[in-house]
C-alpha cells in the first residue's frame, strides 16, 4: 500500500516562510533567492491512496504581527493532494484543536457520510478524535478542501487537491503548478462578524466622501446626484459596497505568501505550463490577469472545457480554473490577482530565474454600483423611483398567493419537453420575500452570462466568461429537466441578513429532489452583493444557451441576474447548498438538500421552494 507520510515542518520555518517579504529572515537574500534556496514552490504535495492529516493551531506573522492560525500538518495552506481517478483513497484526520471541526471536500462526488459538514453527514471531529474518510475518486481535475466548522477556513485550513485522470491528458504540458488564492485577516473571525452584524460597510474604506460629491455636481448635476444619493440611503447602502470584507483588514495571499512575500515559480522559456488557479478565500473574488502573457483556459472546477484564449478573468469563491501559459521570452511574469473591490491584491511571480521580477500593475480604480452597472435595467424602488423594489412597502402580504404567473422567463420551458410542470415566473417574489430580512428585490433580472461583471466591462482585452465555456464533449446529461425549481437570492444589507427565498437557514424547510431525477434550478439574485452558490455532492450544469452546459460545482451569480442549471440527483444523502462566501453562509444563506426515493405510488410531494408558495 503506498502511504503519504504525515508532513511536519519546524515552527520558526514555518512562521518565517509566511513572512518572507518582510523578513528576509534575516539571511541578507531577496525573497526570489530565498525561495529558490528552500525549493518554496508552495505547498508540499503528498500522493499515494492513504493519508494523515492533522489539524491544529500555529502562531504566523504575515502582516508584522504575530496571529494564531489554523493549520494542517502544520502549515497554511494545506499540503497538496494527488490522487488518481478510479482509486479508493482513505483520510485519516486527527483534530488536536480545541474546538469540534471537520474537513469538507469541495467539488468531490462521494458518499453524503464522508462530504464533511457537521450536522448534515456526520458529527464532526471531536477534539482529540481521529475520524477516517474513504471513498472512491470517481473524477478528475482540480479541486480543494476545506472546514466546514465555523470560521476555521478564514483562519487558514484549507488546501489543493489535485486527481489525475485514468487516461491521458488531452494537453501536453511540460510544467504543472497549483496556485492557490485566500484571503488572511489579522482579526479573529468571530469578531468579523460580528462588526458586520453591527455595521455592514465598516470595512469598506472606499466610501464615498465630500470631494466625490462635489466631482459628481459638476459631472451629473445637483438634481441628479441628490436623486442617486436619495436612493442609496434609501437602500442604506452604497454605491462602492462591492465587498463585505475588504483590504481594510484582509492581506490577500498567493500559495500562502503576501504581496511581499512574493510567491515565485520557475519556467524555461518555450515551456507549456498549466495553472491551476484556485480560489480558496473565505470571501474575495479575485479579477486575474498575467500581463504580457495570454491564457487558454481547459478546465474550470475540474471539468474539461473547449479551449478558449482569453487575458483575465474573474474567480468566484470556491471556484477553480486551469489554464495553460507559454511564456516564449527570457523574462518575468507578475500573476496579478486583484479583489473586486479593489481594495487589495495577491501577487506572484513566474519566472526562468529567481532573481528577476516582473513590475506590478496598479489596481485599479474602484467601480462604482449603479443599474446600468448592474444589468439591472429598469427596477421598480417602491418611491417613484426607477430601479428595484426595496421594500418601502406593504409588507402585510401573508396572506397574497405569488405562485400562478405564467413561464415569462427565458430558457425557462424547455419546448422538447411539454411534461415539465408550470413554475413561478422568475419575476415574481413569494411572501416570504417581504419582510425584515429582505431590503430589496429584483424586477427585472437578467442573463447576463457574457457580462464580464463590474470593473471589468471596459477592458481592452479579452474577459472570460461563462458564456465563453462549454463542457468538452457536449452535454454530460439530458438537457430536459423534469420539473424546476425557482429560488431568489436574498438579503438585509444594513442588518447583514442573507437566505434564500427571504427564510434563513434556521426557519427553512429541506428541498427534496427524487433520487436520480433530472431538476432545473433558477436562481434570481435580489441582492446587490454578488454570491457563490455551491450544491455539495451533485453537479450542476449550467445553461449558457443554444443547448450548451457547463458543468460546475459552484456557480457565481452576479447582482441582479438570473441563471439556471440542471442538476441530476443520483446521489442519495443529505446534502449542504449555500453561498461560499464564508458570512454570508453563517448569516443564513444556506439550505438542506434531501436526495430521497421517490414514493411507490408515484406521488410527489415535494418539499421545500414549492412548498413556500404553497
Amino acid at each position: 500500500m503506498k502511504t503519504a507520510d504525515p508532513f511536519s515542518l519546524p515552527r520558526r520555518r514555518f512562521v518565517q516562510g509566511l513572512a518572507l517579504g518582510a523578513t528576509g529572515l534575516g539571511l541578507g537574500l531577496s525573497p526570489g533567492q530565498l525561495l529558490a534556496r528552500q525549493g518554496h514552490t508552495g505547498a508540499p504535495t503528498l500522493s499515494g491512496d492513504t493519508f494523515h492529516l492533522t489539524l491544529g493551531g500555529a502562531d504566523v506573522n504575515i502582516t508584522g504581527k504575530t496571529r494564531p492560525a489554523t493549520t494542517i500538518n502544520g502549515i497554511v495552506p494545506g499540503p497538496t493532494l494527488r490522487w488518481r481517478e478510479g482509486d479508493t483513497v482513505t483520510l485519516k484526520v486527527t483534530n488536536l484543536l480545541p474546538q469540534t471541526s471537520s474537513i469538507h471536500w469541495h467539488g468531490l462526488l462521494l458518499p453524503f457520510e464522508m462530504d464533511g459538514v457537521p450536522g448534515l453527514s456526520f458529527d464532526g471531529i471531536k477534539p482529540g478524535e481521529t475520524f477516517t474518510y474513504r471513498f472512491p475518486v470517481k473524477q478528475s481535475g482540480t479541486y480543494w478542501y476545506h472546514s466546514h466548522s465555523g470560521f476555521q477556513e478564514q483562519t487558514g485550513l484549507y488546501g489543493s487537491i489535485i486527481i489525475d485522470p485514468k487516461t491521458p491528458e488531452p494537453h501536453a504540458v511540460d510544467r504543472d503548478q497549483v496556485i492557490v488564492l485566500s484571503d488572511w485577516s489579522d482579526e479573529d473571525p468571530n469578531h468579523i462578524f460580528a462588526t458586520l452584524k453591527k455595521l455592514s460597510h465598516y470595512y469598506n474604506f472606499n466610501e464615498r466622501t465630500m470631494f466625490d460629491t462635489l466631482r459628481d455636481f459638476r459631472d451629473k448635476g445637483v438634481i441628479q446626484t441628490l436623486k442617486d444619493r436619495h436612493m442609496w440611503n434609501t437602500m442604506r447602502m452604497s454605491d462602492r459596497d462591492l465587498a463585505d470584507v475588504t483590504g481594510y483588514t484582509y492581506t490577500y495571499l498567493m500559495n500562502g505568501q503576501s504581496p511581499n512575500g512574493n510567491w515565485t515559480g520557475q519556467f524555461n522559456p518555450g515551456e507549456r505550463i498549466r495553472l491551476r488557479f484556485i480560489n480558496a478565500s473565505a470571501m474575495t473574488f479575485f479579477d486575474i490577469r498575467i500581463p504580457g502573457l495570454d491564457m487558454t483556459v481547459i478546465a474550470m472546477d475540474g471539468q474539461p472545457v473547449k479551449p478558449v484564449p482569453f487575458h483575465e478573468v474573474r474567480l468566484g469563491v470556491a471556484e477553480t480554473l486551469d489554464v495553460i501559459v507559454e511564456p516564449k521570452a527570457d523574462q518575468a511574469y507578475t500573476l496579478f490577482a486583484q479583489s473586486i473591490d479593489r481594495s487589495g491584491f495577491a501577487r506572484g511571480t513566474l519566472t526562468p530565474n529567481p532573481a528577476m521580477s516582473a513590475p506590478v500593475p496598479e489596481m485599479d480604480p474602484p467601480p462604482l454600483l449603479g443599474h446600468t452597472e448592474m444589468g439591472m435595467g429598469a427596477m421598480q424602488h417602491g418611491d417613484g423611483h426607477e430601479g428595484m423594489d426595496h421594500g418601502q412597502m406593504n409588507h402585510n402580504m401573508a396572506g397574497m398567493k405569488h405562485s400562478d404567473h405564467g413561464n415569462a422567463v427565458p430558457f425557462a420551458v424547455d419546448p422538447n419537453n411539454p411534461e415539465l410542470p408550470p413554475r413561478n415566473n422568475a419575476t415574481d417574489h413569494a411572501a416570504t420575500e417581504y419582510g425584515p430580512g429582505v431590503d430589496m428585490r429584483a424586477m427585472a433580472p437578467g442573463e447576463m452570462l457574457a457580462d464580464p461583471g463590474i470593473g471589468l466591462r471596459d477592458r481592452d482585452w479579452k474577459v472570460l466568461t461563462y458564456a465563453d465555456l462549454e463542457t468538452a464533449g457536449g452535454p454530460p446529461d439530458s438537457l430536459h429537466p423534469e420539473r424546476e425549481i425557482v429560488l431568489h437570492l436574498t438579503g438585509n444589507m444594513s442588518r447583514y441578513m442573507w437566505s434564500f427565498n427571504g427564510i434563513p437557514f434556521a426557519d427553512a424547510v429541506p428541498l427534496e429532489l427524487y433520487h436520480n431525477e433530472r431538476v432545473r434550478i433558477t436562481l434570481v439574485n435580489d441582492t446587490m452583493m454578488t454570491h457563490p452558490i455551491h450544491l455539495h455532492g451533485l453537479w450542476s450544469d449550467l445553461e449558457v444557451g443554444d443547448g450548451k452546459l457547463l458543468r460546475k460545482h459552484t456557480v457565481t451569480v452576479k447582482p441582479g441576474q438570473k441563471l439556471s442549471y440542471l442538476v441530476r440527483a443520483d446521489t442519495l444523502g443529505r446534502w449542504a447548498y449555500h453561498c461560499h462566501l464564508l458570512y454570508h453562509m453563517d448569516a443564513g444563506m444556506f439550505r438542506e438538500v434531501r436526495v430521497v426515493e421517490a414514493p411507490a405510488d408515484g406521488s410527489h410531494a415535494y418539499h421545500g421552494a414549492h412548498g413556500e408558495d404553497a
